[in-house]
C-alpha cells in the first residue's frame, strides 16, 4: 500500500499555510500521495476584515486549498497537522475539527497511523513547543504514532532546531525563511520515510 499523507492546517494570515505547503511538497517528493487540507475558518468576518493580512489570505486560499473533511482523516495512513499558537496552545479552528473525529476514533479508524505536527507564533518564545505537544496529547488519544524532527539531519539546526516539529517566529512580519521551509520539506519527506516504513512499503 502505497503512503497517502493528509496534510491539514489552520492559518490565518498564511505562516502555517507556506509550512504546510512545503511539508506537502516534501511528502510528493518521497512518491506519496497528498491532500493539502485547510480547516474552516470560526472567525466572523469582522475580525478577519480587522487585519488586512488575515482578509488577503483568506481571499486567497478559499477557492485554491480544499477545506479538511472526515474523509481526508480515513483516506490517509499518515498525517502533518499545523497550527498557529493561541496562548500555547492550538487554535478554536483545527480544534473543532478535531473533535468531530470522534466517530472515526471510535471506530478504529485513526489509529496506528504516523502523524507529525508543526505551529508558527509571533515570537520566538511565543509557545511553540507547548503547542506541538498540545496537538499531540489528541494523537496519543487517537492512537497514532507521534513522529517528532529530533536532531535527525543537520539542516534542522538553520532553522532553530526545533525536535517537536518545524516552527516559525513570524514577528517579522515576513513568512518563514528559506531555511524553516526546507526544514517542512524534510518533516514531510520524513514522515513518507517512516508511514513506508511501518506499512511495508
Amino acid at each position: 500500500m502505497g503512503v497517502r499523507v493528509a496534510v491539514i492546517y489552520y492559518s490565518a494570515t498564511g505562516n502555517v499555510h507556506a509550512l504546510a505547503s512545503a511539508m506537502a511538497e516534501g511528502a510528493a517528493k518521497r512518491d506519496a500521495e497528498v491532500r493539502l487540507r485547510r480547516v474552516h475558518e470560526l472567525a466572523p468576518d469582522t475580525a478577519i476584515d480587522s487585519n488586512p493580512a488575515w482578509r488577503a489570505h483568506v481571499d486567497a486560499t478559499k477557492e485554491s486549498v480544499p477545506e479538511a473533511t472526515l474523509d481526508d482523516l480515513e483516506w490517509a495512513n499518515a498525517y502533518a497537522f499545523g497550527t498557529p499558537t493561541r496562548f500555547g496552545n492550538v487554535t478554536s479552528q483545527l480544534k473543532q475539527f478535531l473533535d468531530l473525529a470522534g466517530g472515526l476514533w471510535q471506530a478504529g479508524k485513526l489509529q496506528d497511523k504516523p502523524v507529525t505536527s508543526f505551529t508558527s507564533s509571533a515570537n520566538k518564545h511565543g509557545g511553540q513547543e507547548s503547542t506541538i505537544l498540545s496537538l499531540n496529547n489528541v494523537f496519543y488519544h487517537w492512537g497514532c504514532l507521534i513522529v517528532p524532527l529530533g536532531y535527525t539531519d543537520p539542516l534542522l539546526y538553520a532553522s532553530g532546531g526545533n525536535p517537536y516539529g518545524v516552527s516559525w517566529p513570524s514577528g517579522g512580519g515576513e513568512g518563514p525563511d528559506e531555511a524553516t521551509l526546507e526544514a517542512a520539506r524534510y518533516q514531510g519527506r520524513r514522515l513518507v520515510d517512516i508511514a513506508a516504513r511501518f506499512n511495508g512499503a
